[in-house]
């Protein structure tokens, strides 16, 4: 039976250290040594000895009786604190030895555990050599797809229209010729298609090969390098780098990998564009149905924009125009805003091109117009500048022999957009400028110095008689054409005869002009004749609007005015006021358009549907400066407006004697005081400033030119002295003048 022993250690002195612990030991008693050890100064070391010897031997472990003490070997000698005890022996060093092992082994057990997950380091590497490959590989291979996919239908569709062309009899003639016409141009499309193709397939492979060097040289010339220089250990170090290089390449995890399993996947959850989800996509928005496929003709890919482009078939029997009107249906699908989803027809009528932009288009800063880079006066003859589309390609336009309409709500960007054309024309010298301002908020007032004809004050009645000034400059312009034998006006004619020079006429909210009580009606009636007479003769109209409502632009109006401009409205109605009746069922609404995509709008200038365009936006002190720019430009051509013609000009321009003597009373009325008009002044003073001027006239003939009422003739106190004299008032002049010789201030 094991016995169970305990020993003590003797009491310490009063004025020795502090007690010692108590060791129990757990086995028979063992024979102790004779003499105590001598390995040490204090009993301390007495007690680790005598324990040391006593475990070295192995016993039947005996039942534990009452409570167990335990050797603290981590305890602080106290003539040393900052040692501890387990230091002074061996086995001290070997327990200390194995909890750094454990530890260790510990922590290598959990690394391995850790590589099947995201973040161990196996998995990393993985990541990282995947991601490499993807880089490596990169997205060359969509286009090569996308090239070979249209060479195969080129190519089939040149053998059709081959084998049509050849079986065609001769005897069929026309027929005969236009088929071998189609072959041709279908042959050489898929000879271009194949060529694209080639191409294709070699930038691939040059572009695969360059970044497979970038890629993968450095580790191979690691691992290389590494067995070279130093044989297996160098290979080690080589393949751990490389372990090393790639774990770090792929310490992200991927975000896709997070949710594989959603039954709904789109291209705002950032997934590509592929022929399954277009079928889709059009069987959600309804345009085809649930057991209907999509032809693609042109596969998806992304354009240097990081937009999705396609040309698809849809099934035969479905127009083009289906999916122009389900473009709202289609974005929800895609899970896109509206204004990202672009659709257009290509060429048939079942055949349309689908573009969807990665983010909302037109929110970006916009970049400098083109008219900041002129070096010389713009060609007001050629194509207008406008601003890029969705696609980032820069429209332009050509308003020769045309008038334009430009519409939307307040703050859609209307002033802006129109400065693209108004300024083209301030630019070319050779273009005559006619401004009606009908906000009367200044917009056009800096263009106000380069018009022959501006209406600044908002005013119907004023506007109206300029329409008529200009209806007779049409009337003028059409007989000079007849004179000279030609149809209509052009640029070399315009540049042989500066009276038939382009003429702009630009009205700006036009609702206070035709929407006016006693007016109204007579303008829309004038703008009418003038656009639909004045094209050949070289007038252009202009007309913009805040308010595009049927009462403000009348259908038989709108209808002539061929370019129309479409910014963001507020209802369909409105869209279609500007674009036509059917514009917004078609697919093409300006309600659309986002507020955060100011200036931008629905361009309906050439071709057969609407483009979203975003005007070129110039500041105002870009504005100013293009102006300066056109008023140098201008002046050194000589085709700068002089400025309104005072009636004293108007009178010396006649060459009468009369005239004349009446233009020189006019001026005696401001020669006292420059800045202010005299109303009244005596007959001497009169005759006095005329004969200053060298005209002998006598107060007889003055009496008779200038004939007064006896009221008029009355005497006025005049002078310091006050004396009362007669004399002539200006509006008795004036009166004369315009009586005479029609001519008014």
């Amino acid at each position: 039976m094991a016995e169970h022993l305990t020993e003590h250690t003797p009491a310490p002195a009063a004025s020795g250290p502090e007690p010692m612990a108590t060791v129990t030991f757990l086995h028979p008693a063992p024979t102790m040594p004779a003499e105590p050890p001598t390995v040490g100064p204090d009993d301390r070391t007495v007690v680790l000895e005598t324990a040391r010897v006593i475990l070295d031997k192995p016993t039947t472990p005996a039942p534990v009786v009452g409570p167990v003490e335990k050797v603290d070997l981590d305890d602080f000698d106290a003539d040393a604190p900052l040692i501890p005890a387990w230091m002074y022996s061996a086995e001290g060093w070997a327990a200390w030895a194995g909890v750094f092992y454990r530890a260790r082994r510990r922590d290598f057990r959990r690394w391995v555990r850790r590589q099947p997950t995201q973040r161990g380091h196996v998995r990393q590497f993985g990541r990282g050599a995947r991601r490499a490959h993807e880089w490596v590989v990169g997205f060359e291979g969509v286009r090569v797809q996308s090239a070979a996919h249209t060479a195969h239908v080129l190519t089939r569709e040149a053998k059709l229209a081959a084998r049509h062309a050849r079986f065609t009899p001769r005897i069929f003639g026309t027929k005969k010729e236009l088929a071998m016409k189609a072959a041709e141009k279908a042959t050489k499309a898929a000879e271009e298609a194949v060529l694209l193709h080639k191409k294709a397939k070699k930038d691939r492979n040059r572009a695969r090969n360059l970044r497979a060097g970038v890629a993968y040289g450095p580790p191979l010339a690691a691992i290389g390098t590494g067995y070279v220089m130093a044989g297996g250990l160098g290979l080690t170090a080589g393949l751990l780098s490389t372990f090393a290089g790639g774990a770090f390449v792929g310490r992200t995890p991927y975000d896709e990998e997070a949710d594989w399993t959603s039954d709904w996947r789109s291209l705002g959850d950032g997934d590509r564009m592929t022929a399954p989800m277009l079928d889709q996509t059009f069987r959600a928005a309804k345009v085809i149905g649930s057991e209907e496929t999509l032809g693609v003709v042109q596969m998806p890919m992304l354009d240097a924009r990081g937009a999705w482009t396609a040309v698809l078939d849809l099934p035969p029997g479905v127009p083009a125009k289906k999916a122009l009107r389900a473009t709202d249906e289609l974005a929800a699908a895609f899970g896109v805003e509206e204004a990202q989803v672009s659709v257009a027809k290509r060429g048939r009528a079942g055949r349309i091109e689908l573009y969807v932009s990665r983010d909302l288009p037109f929110t970006d800063k916009a970049a400098p117009g083109p008219l900041l880079a002129l070096e010389s006066p713009a060609d007001f003859w050629g194509r207008i500048s406008i601003g890029p589309d969705v696609r980032g390609i820069h429209q332009s336009i050509s308003v020769v022999e045309r008038s334009g309409l430009i519409g939307g709500e307040p703050g859609a960007g209307k002033s802006a957009s129109g400065n693209t054309i108004l300024l083209a024309a301030a630019l070319d010298p050779r273009v005559i400028l006619w401004l009606a301002d009908g906000k009367g908020g200044g917009d056009l007032e800096p263009f106000e110095h380069l018009c022959e004809r501006y209406e600044g004050d908002a005013d119907p009645e004023a506007f109206s008689a300029i329409l008529d000034e200009l209806l007779a400059e049409m009337k003028a312009r059409y007989a000079l054409l007849k004179k000279l034998g030609k149809r209509k006006v052009t640029e070399e004619l315009a540049n042989k005869h500066p009276e038939l020079r382009q003429l702009l006429l630009w009205v700006d909210e036009l609702m206070l002009y035709t929407t006016d009580d006693e007016h109204g009606k007579k303008i829309t009636r004038k703008l009418r004749n003038l656009v639909s007479r004045g094209r050949a003769a070289g007038i252009i109209t202009f007309c913009a609007t805040q308010k595009p409502g049927s009462d403000v632009v009348d259908t038989s109006l709108r209808d002539l005015l061929s370019i129309r401009w479409a910014l963001r409205c507020t209802t369909p109605e409105a869209s279609d006021t500007i674009l036509g009746k059917g514009a917004a069922a078609s697919g093409y609404s300006a309600k659309t358009i986002q507020s955060e995509m100011r200036g931008a709008g629905l361009l309906w200038a050439e071709g057969t549907n609407p483009t979203m365009v975003r005007a070129d936006y110039y500041t105002d002190d870009q504005v100013t400066a293009l102006i300066e720019r056109a008023t140098d430009w201008r002046r050194a051509a000589g085709t700068l407006p002089s400025g309104p013609v005072t009636l004293a000009e108007q009178l010396l321009k006649l060459g009468d004697e009369d005239a004349a003597i009446l233009a020189h009373l006019l001026d005696a009325f401001h020669h006292d005081i420059p800045d202010m008009t005299a109303d009244w002044l005596p007959g001497q003073v009169l005759l006095d400033y005329l004969k200053g001027q060298g005209l002998a006239v006598t107060a007889e003939r003055l009496g008779a030119l200038v004939v007064r009422t006896d009221e008029e003739k009355a005497k006025r106190p005049w002078g310091e002295k006050g004396s009362r004299l007669s004399g002539y008032p200006l509006a008795r002049v004036e009166a004369t003048i315009t009586a005479r010789f029609g001519l008014t201030a």
